[in-house]
């Protein structure tokens, strides 16, 4: 048996996130499908960093794969890609430690959040349009309050008696591209649909309909009000997954840029 470390890049539109469900379409169930007919045999072990939701995107996604192959990373990248969907492509195959474990060697994270500020004819699936004006100014401050480690039991699907919903957010960072608003978070990890709400309560504060103090509140005891202001999936991409010794990301580029809109 030998182990591979995987990067993976994928749109998450039309499956029920990274893993494998009864009766969903997943990337992982899409990649084990690939992986079995490359290798012709369902005994290999193939493990993601960590979940994305239905309907989340990954610009680089990474798994540790275990199998008996005598195939170069290389020409098993290319026959796995061959046998994989066009909304899902493996960037590249090495060959990783005997002990290298996607998840738990992972040290932080980052996502990326698109709102556009206009409708767009080619990147709805990878957007959250927001037609009302967002005070980017107000979305930075808000953003603020979340950096360092806090309590994000208002922001999570996740049982807090059962999981601890401490988190240590490294940066929030906003930034204008176009009609594009670009949000990163960088972090050791990630609750569920915890991003997601986040960028809601941000968005509400850009909307001017909730104020610094009442963002600032859902951090100091529980509230339910974050789940129903939950950003939708299309906008969100998993960017990246860190390991000891890898230099972050500096540049906050779209996935795919929208234009100004003209004015007339």
């Amino acid at each position: 048996m030998a182990r591979f470390k995987l990067s993976i890049e994928y749109e998450g539109t039309r499956y029920s996130g990274w893993q494998i469900q009864k009766n969903a379409r997943t990337v992982q169930g899409e990649l084990a499908s690939a992986l079995g007919s490359v290798l012709d045999t369902t005994d290999f072990e193939l493990y993601g960093a960590g979940r994305t939701d239905a309907g989340v995107h990954a610009l680089q996604q990474i798994a540790h794969l275990e199998a008996k192959t005598m195939l170069a990373p290389e020409i098993l990248r290319r026959k796995i890609n061959d046998e994989l969907p066009a909304d899902i492509n493996v960037l590249g195959i090495r060959k990783a430690a005997p002990q290298f474990h996607a998840r738990h060697d992972a040290v932080s994270r980052s996502y990326l959040y698109q709102i556009s500020r206009r409708r767009t004819a080619f990147g709805k699936r990878l957007v959250w349009w927001i037609k009302d004006r967002l005070e980017v100014d107000r979305m930075r401050a808000a953003a603020n309050l979340f950096a360092g480690l806090k309590d994000f039991r208002s922001f999570t699907a996740d049982d807090p008696e059962e999981k601890s919903t401490k988190v240590h957010i490294e940066q929030i960072e906003i930034r204008e591209h176009g009609d594009l608003i670009l949000i990163r978070f960088v972090g050791s990890h990630f609750l569920w649909k915890m991003v997601r709400q986040v960028v809601g309560v941000l968005a509400e504060v850009g909307r001017g309909k909730l104020s610094l103090d009442q963002a600032s509140a859902f951090l100091e005891r529980q509230s339910d009000q974050p789940a129903k202001l939950t950003a939708p999936p299309s906008g969100l991409f998993l960017e990246r997954v860190y390991y000891e010794g890898d230099e972050k990301l500096e540049i906050l580029e779209p996935v795919m840029a929208v234009a100004s809109e003209p004015r007339q």
